[in-house]
């Protein structure tokens, strides 16, 4: 069972805490990881973009020149795609590029990564942020004394504001809940902070 040491904003240690096997020291799979990444960032797409067929531009209703004998090839509007200004063939035309990956594909992915952070000693655990009102400098000072220079992502148990506007003009800095985690968050993020509220959170939501 993985060990790991809790600080506080202060960066002083104040205790151990033991992680769940099952969570934090599995082996990751680096193959269900990339499906779920991909998965989510297909899911982003808006799949607004959008082009004009032929018979969408204006214009083009009149035959150009007849038929036959003006020794020019045969056309029978200027809006066909070969023309300037034609009507294009075969381009993207709005969709959805959502597709679903099964929920254990997912719960893998998320343990796959958290213990990838533990085995990269980049888990950082704090017993908590205890902050009385909005101040960035209260949050920069947490990351300096934490040792923190890398990005990092803050994850919470449940929401909190004052954290939350703390660190959201820090850059480098974003902050989620156990509720909205995601493999993108994740992994963009070399740095991730977990209150030990939060450990007790994913730990009770994945298990």
């Amino acid at each position: 069972m993985p060990k790991i040491d809790v600080y506080n904003v202060e960066g002083k240690k104040v205790s151990d805490l033991e992680l769940k096997e099952e969570i934090f020291g599995i082996k990751p799979n680096e193959n269900i990881v990339h499906s779920v990444l991909v998965n989510y960032l297909a899911n982003q797409r808006q799949g607004t973009q959008n082009t004009k067929t032929r018979s969408e531009v204006r214009g083009g209703g009149k035959k150009p020149w007849r038929q036959k004998g003006t020794g020019r090839a045969r056309q029978g509007s200027i809006r066909a795609p070969q023309w300037i200004k034609g009507g294009i063939a075969l381009g993207p035309k709005p969709r959805s590029y959502k597709y679903h990956v099964n929920k254990k594909e997912k719960k893998l992915a998320i343990k796959s990564i958290l213990s990838s952070k533990v085995l990269e000693q980049n888990l950082v655990v704090v017993d908590k942020f205890d902050f009385k009102e909005i101040k960035t400098k209260q949050m920069a000072n947490a990351m300096k004394n934490l040792k923190i220079e890398d990005k990092a992502l803050i994850m919470l148990a449940i929401g909190d504001e004052k954290v939350q506007k703390s660190a959201r003009n820090l850059e480098g800095v974003r902050t989620i809940s156990v509720s909205t985690i995601n493999v993108f968050d994740l992994l963009k993020y070399k740095k991730l902070v977990l209150t030990v509220d939060t450990v007790k959170k994913i730990e009770e939501v994945y298990a």
